[in-house]
């Protein structure tokens, strides 16, 4: 078990630099873009690959927040059911989570089979690098939430995994 803590702990430090480099990349891109068309210089790029970056943003992003157990649940309601519950209610809304990204997986990789002879306007780069980042980051997902379901029918509280201040 200390091992698949270590990878995870690793695997998430991993993607919360992607994320953060993403996200300031973008942001540093739009804002060069904006200043650029002002002065009549348009940056089409800067657009096209600031589209990329967003997408695999999204859904790298959405795994770190499941890690870090911020999903969406109203906390006022949920926190009033007793622990046993709460322990029921996560895995099966755990499920339904997994249910639900399968079926984006599974439809993903048709649509990234369907964009590769597409390509981005300004850029030599098939669509299909954005589109894949809606099944890749998909399976991580599920990975994690299989991970978390292992550990709530355990009893043991997915944020004690990742938030455990232990070096890795």
């Amino acid at each position: 078990m200390n091992l698949i803590r270590k990878i995870s702990k690793g695997t998430l430090r991993v993607e919360e630099i992607l994320t953060a480099c993403m996200l300031s990349l973008i942001a540093v891109l739009v804002f060069i873009s904006a200043i650029a068309r002002t002065i009549g210089h348009p940056l089409n790029w800067a657009q096209d690959i600031s589209l990329l970056l967003f997408a695999w943003l999204t859904f790298i992003g959405s795994d770190v927040v499941i890690k870090h157990g911020h999903l969406i649940r109203i906390d006022m309601i949920f926190n009033k059911f007793p622990v046993v519950m709460r322990r029921i209610m996560n895995v099966i809304y755990d499920l339904g989570i997994i249910v639900f990204l399968g079926i984006l997986v599974k439809y993903g990789f048709q649509l990234v089979s369907q964009s590769w002879s597409r390509y981005f306007n300004t850029l030599q780069v098939s669509y299909a690098w954005c589109t894949m980042a809606v099944p890749v980051g998909s399976l991580l997902m599920i990975l994690t939430l299989i991970g978390k379901l292992v550990l709530d029918l355990s009893g043991i509280d997915l944020l004690d995994t990742y938030d455990n201040k232990e070096e890795i």
